[in-house]
């Protein structure tokens, strides 16, 4: 418990708001009552569904091997027991700064003390002049997934605009189905932003071994209604036809509110190491946050599982007082087919990685070294590597390259 609420600080807050009701939202929520937070808490919400984890619904969910049973963050009978209001579904659509007060969508308003913005983002759309079918669809939340996974399971062949994270793992999933698949990808390589050539060639090369069809360097001219599904037409005027496309083109975070509240908003609200925003009273976290990350020495805006857990609950001691920076190293996560691919750290596009083990045996590593020192790793189902290696990094321990690539000689 922290000191602040024990002591009864003239500066507790005895009313929270929370909007959002994501991951981030749900551990907000779950810490500040943990940290002995016993005011009022309101967690406002557009979707009907209590907080869940985002990860599997392009995985487990869309294959049907799991529900919203099994991805809640809490139990309704746990979430009960925390006392909150969960107003939803409803939507905030204004911040009153100067009377510290939030209205929503369905005409309801509360006053706060502390408010934390954990909104997220949406799945960022195709431009109407190139989605004009009924059979585009997106995936963002639980609903989706489930909609999405049974639309799977009575097609044949789905287009994937996107060769990104989501576009991958939802080709996977659709395979696991029996489901004909095709990725379109703009750029030169599958997920460029993120990983090297040679891993950009490793997933490219395990994808086309499990049977499904990518385009590279492919412009997407349009989506047309075509019979019962879509026909996708090229700019070198080729066609392809499929049951219907899944669209993953990255996320667009929900800021809007943050923006007409005049909160400093660049590429997602800007907060410090411990969550607060320009207003003092106001934090944010999760996938709509850009902090300062100590490791990579810049400020960056993350969407992973890690993140949204992990700021969230320091944002929530920082609510009550109890300021205890967010520093971790970024961690990020993709299960697609038989492989497990973890990226920690920052992969820096200048420096050539040490490869332990063999990427073709699908198990390798591989160790992005600058100074001496670890700067990021990739683990293809290798998690133990990556385990000792978020131990080096955290300690700031020199590296030797010739023993990170010695597969003769144990890691440790």
């Amino acid at each position: 418990m922290s000191e602040s609420i024990q002591t009864g600080a003239v500066d507790a807050p005895r009313t929270v708001v929370v909007i959002g009701g994501g991951q981030a939202a749900g551990w907000v929520v779950k810490t500040l009552r943990q940290e002995g937070y016993a005011g009022r808490l309101v967690m406002i919400a557009d979707e009907a569904h209590l907080p869940y984890e985002r990860p599997p619904l392009s995985k487990a969910v869309l294959a049907g091997e799991a529900d919203i049973e099994t991805v809640r963050i809490a139990r309704p009978d746990e979430f009960a027991s925390l006392n909150i209001e969960a107003w939803q579904p409803d939507c905030a659509i204004a911040i009153d700064r100067a009377n510290r007060t939030v209205t929503t969508r369905l005409g309801r308003a509360v006053k706060y003390d502390r408010l934390v913005i954990a909104t997220g983002g949406a799945a960022r759309k195709l431009p109407d002049s190139i989605a004009k079918s009924a059979h585009v669809t997106y995936l963002r939340t639980l609903d989706e997934a489930i909609t999405l996974g049974e639309r799977l399971r009575r097609s044949q062949r789905v287009l994937v605009v996107g060769g990104g994270w989501i576009g991958l793992e939802v080709a996977a999933t659709a395979r696991k189905l029996g489901v004909e698949a095709t990725v379109i990808e703009g750029a030169p390589r599958l997920c460029a932003r993120s990983l090297p050539n040679e891993v950009s060639r490793f997933l490219l090369d395990l994808h086309r071994g499990n049977g499904v069809d990518i385009r590279l360097n492919v412009q997407l001219v349009s989506l047309d209604d075509h019979g019962d599904g879509v026909r996708a037409t090229f700019a070198d005027g080729s066609t392809l036809d499929a049951d219907f496309a899944v669209a993953g083109i990255g996320l667009a975070p929900h800021t809007a509110i943050a923006e007409a509240a005049g909160l400093d908003v660049q590429d997602g609200i800007v907060v410090d190491e411990f969550g607060q925003t320009s207003d003092s009273d106001i934090f944010a976290c999760g996938d709509v946050a850009n902090h300062p990350n100590a490791w990579l020495k810049r400020r960056v805006r993350l969407e992973s599982w890690a993140n949204a857990q992990n700021q969230a609950i320091a944002a929530a001691k920082a609510v009550l007082g109890v300021k205890t920076p967010y520093a971790e190293i970024p961690w990020f996560w993709s299960d697609q087919y038989d492989v497990n691919l973890q990226i920690l750290g920052e992969i820096p596009a200048d420096v050539t990685p040490a490869l332990r083990g063999n990427l073709e045996e699908k198990r390798a590593t591989l160790f992005f070294v600058e100074d001496g020192h670890l700067r990021g790793v990739i683990a293809i189902n290798s998690a133990r590597d990556l385990k000792l290696a978020r131990k080096w990094m955290n300690q700031g321990r020199a590296v030797d390259i010739a023993a990170l690539v010695d597969t003769s000689k144990a890691l440790a």
